[in-house]
């Protein structure tokens, strides 16, 4: 678990050693020139520091005083230049130190609440799903609604969506499954619902039915229609206090040391100001502010205006970043808006009837442009949630026509996910200087299920990496973590690590790696997750890299990250992470 390090350490600490598969070349650049005076708090040597400078420069000693960088460079330049009496010195025994790394994409308080009172099983399979509503019907109070947790048709063993009949395991608890965007009921709940073959549709969705034309139980943007559900767990301010805080100490033990939460609202600001005003936020925090963008356009707006805070309000502990809308449903339920019809196989996979549906476009092209031009004009950077082909085109729509009124060039506005990639879209991100927060766990986990619909062809600019830097366009890397507390095992893990072997590999689960040509090698995925996602935040200056003057946020590693073999990428460990100069965590 998450250790504060004792911060008078003294003597020589020794951290395990590297794990060489080849030799390395170093270069040891002189970076020593001292910026304070030879009296530094901390200095790491005989290591291999891997600075992600301009240079991508490889030192052997770094210094830190205060809560920043002094110096990097040889051994000798940086303890003759920095080593004082009282300095603290770590000798690395030849081990690898990375610039403290960033998950661009997370969503750190449904995480830190899913297992708060309880761990939840794994739920990869039909079966599974039905064991833990029987575990929580023997339980819970007849009458009462079970949920299960968010779990994607494409991680089943089943590779489709459950309907009714799959949940109908308690005759006395109406039952919902979370897919996301999409959810699904057992009979009682279709019952006490009032759900029949008759009902309505809801507003931009859909009540999917049989063959019979009875309801399956897959509501499509219909949780409204469901009477008496309550998914509120009815947790305190303290025990969502303490289960963001627990969330975002985890996360340091990964070795991140700044995440981006990729959602909140106003009672997640509250929290994580709460934790900052207490001195208890383990990480630094960039917070992106999405509106709830059904309600009529000027209500939208006018919440924009009234808000109080813009892009850069706050400090390098907890800031904001962009201002995000939710412009279409997830790729993993079929709700991502397309391009083109998701088919046959589409309908197999994702339960629905009609192979010619294309996704759920949430807000028409008019309202997106109006509230994206009042949130630019009130100093934000401007994201939208654009998974399909579809909404990416709608997203760099609404961008053009707003770089045609102002520039929107010097905004680093970004698209959000946009998997289904096209050379034209990524073109025209360039063009208007649109960067990109991608997700490498999804090609990992759904890459399989995904070319059961799309087939291999039509998955050809799927995460398309290598595409993206050779057109010039600058990706940062996140996780899209939201259930779960393990790393490696959660819905959409948080291993920074494992997020950058499945960069590297292009590796899918139960399948050969896909689009090999769309690799990147192990220096641009450190990039991903360092300074390109320091610039995502408008904090290349400050952090992403290990360099004079720069926050003293470091990571050591187990292994080296650069040489060792490839299929070891994954189970890298962080063995010391340092934040504000400060030792934080040791294994």
């Amino acid at each position: 678990m998450f250790n504060r390090v004792n911060t008078k350490m003294r003597g020589q600490v020794a951290l395990s050693a590297p794990c060489y598969s080849e030799p390395v070349k170093t270069t040891l650049a002189l970076l020593a020139v001292p910026l304070f005076a030879a009296d530094a708090d901390l200095i790491l040597h005989n290591g291999k520091i891997v600075t992600v400078d301009a240079g991508f420069t490889i030192a052997q000693a770094v210094a830190v005083k205060g809560s920043r960088i002094a110096a990097a460079g040889t051994n000798a330049a940086v303890l003759k230049a920095e080593r004082g009496a009282a300095t603290r010195m770590i000798d690395l025994h030849g081990g690898t130190v990375l610039p403290g790394l960033f998950d661009s994409h997370v969503h750190a308080l449904s995480a830190g609440l899913s297992e708060f009172r309880e761990p939840l099983p794994p739920l990869d399979s039909f079966e599974a799903v039905r064991s833990f509503i029987r575990g929580r019907a023997a339980k819970t109070p007849p009458g009462a609604w079970i949920v299960v947790p968010r779990t994607f048709p494409t991680r089943l063993r089943e590779m489709r969506m459950p309907t009714r009949d799959v949940l109908d395991v308690t005759e006395k608890h109406p039952v919902l499954f979370d897919a996301s965007y999409v959810v699904v009921v057992n009979s009682l709940a279709l019952k006490t619902s009032g759900i029949t073959r008759a009902t309505p549709n809801p507003a931009g969705g859909e009540i999917v039915k049989d063959a019979a034309g009875e309801p399956n139980g897959i509501l499509k943007n219909g949780q409204s229609l469901l009477k008496g559900l309550n998914r509120a767990e009815n947790f305190t301010e303290d025990e969502k206090l303490r289960a963001l805080e627990e969330m975002l100490k985890r996360y340091v033990e990964a070795g991140l040391t700044s995440v981006s939460d990729r959602a909140v609202d106003a009672e997640q600001i509250s929290l994580y100001r709460k934790l900052r005003a207490a001195a208890r936020l383990p990480v630094r925090a960039t917070l992106t502010w999405r509106v709830e963008a059904a309600r009529p356009v000027e209500t939208v707006n006018q919440e924009i205006r009234a808000a109080g805070f813009k892009t850069g309000s706050g400090d390098n502990w907890l800031r904001f970043g962009a201002f995000k809308v939710t412009l279409d449903g997830g790729m993993t339920i079929g709700t991502a808006y397309q391009r083109a019809p998701y088919g046959e196989f589409g309908t197999q996979l994702y339960g629905t009837t009609n192979p010619d549906d294309r996704g759920q476009l949430f807000i028409p092209p008019a309202k997106l442009l109006s509230i994206m031009e009042t949130a630019r004009d009130q100093g934000w950077q401007l994201t939208a949630h654009s998974q399909g082909g579809g909404a990416i085109d709608n997203f760099l729509d609404a961008m053009e026509a707003l770089d045609q009124r102002r520039s929107i060039r010097d905004s680093r506005s970004h698209l959000m996910h946009a998997s289904f990639q096209k050379p034209e879209a990524i073109a025209r991100a360039k063009k208007l200087a649109i960067d990109v927060d991608v997700q490498s766990p999804w090609l990992y986990l759904d890459g399989a299920a995904l070319e059961r619909v799309f087939g291999l062809q039509g998955l050809r600019y799927y995460f398309p990496l290598r595409s993206y830097l050779d057109a010039g366009v600058m990706v940062a890397a996140g996780s899209d973590h939201m259930i779960g507390h393990d790393r490696n095992s959660a819905t959409n893990p948080y291993n920074p690590f494992l997020s950058m072997w499945i960069a590297v590999t292009r590796s899918r689960k139960g399948a050969d790696p896909m689009w090999p040509v769309e690799r990147i090698p192990r220096s641009e995925a450190l990039k991903m997750h360092t300074i390109w996602a320091a610039r995502m935040q408008f904090a290349e200056e400050e952090k992403g890299s290990i360099e004079r003057g720069k926050l003293a946020d470091l990571v050591a590693i187990d292994r080296d990250y650069l040489t060792c073999v490839e299929s070891e990428i994954k189970d890298i460990r962080p063995v010391l992470v340092i934040l504000d100069g400060k030792p934080v965590y040791t294994r």
